[in-house]
């Protein structure tokens, strides 16, 4: 074999394999792109966001006897992260969370 016909194979093989790449990289494009759009048609369109609701003026005290009733402020928090961040502060501390008291959630 010849220099000639070595390095005519290579540069087949590396245009080979690159346009493999590349067809590879537009099928995960277009799956992506598929698949966002039928899951954008199963979501119910979101209400739109004129603005953040208000934090309540001042938390309630607790009660003489010890057990707050009040709801936990959320502030630029939705609920689900709010309740993983009681879990981890629950958890980490050790102590279960019927005894612990949140009041505010706030997003830095």
């Amino acid at each position: 074999m010849s220099v000639v016909t070595a390095l005519i194979i290579a540069v087949s093989g590396f245009a080979i394999v690159f346009m493999m790449l590349a067809l590879l990289w537009g099928a995960i494009v277009v799956v992506s792109k598929v698949l966002a759009m039928i899951l954008a048609k199963k979501q119910p369109a979101a209400p739109a966001v004129s603005a953040p609701a208000p934090a309540p003026a001042a938390a309630p005290a607790a009660p003489a006897g010890g057990v707050y009733g009040g709801e936990v402020a959320l502030i630029d928090v939705d609920e689900k992260t709010a309740a993983c961040i009681m879990a981890i502060v629950s958890d980490e501390t050790g102590i279960p969370l019927s005894e612990l008291v949140f009041k505010k959630i706030k997003a830095l």
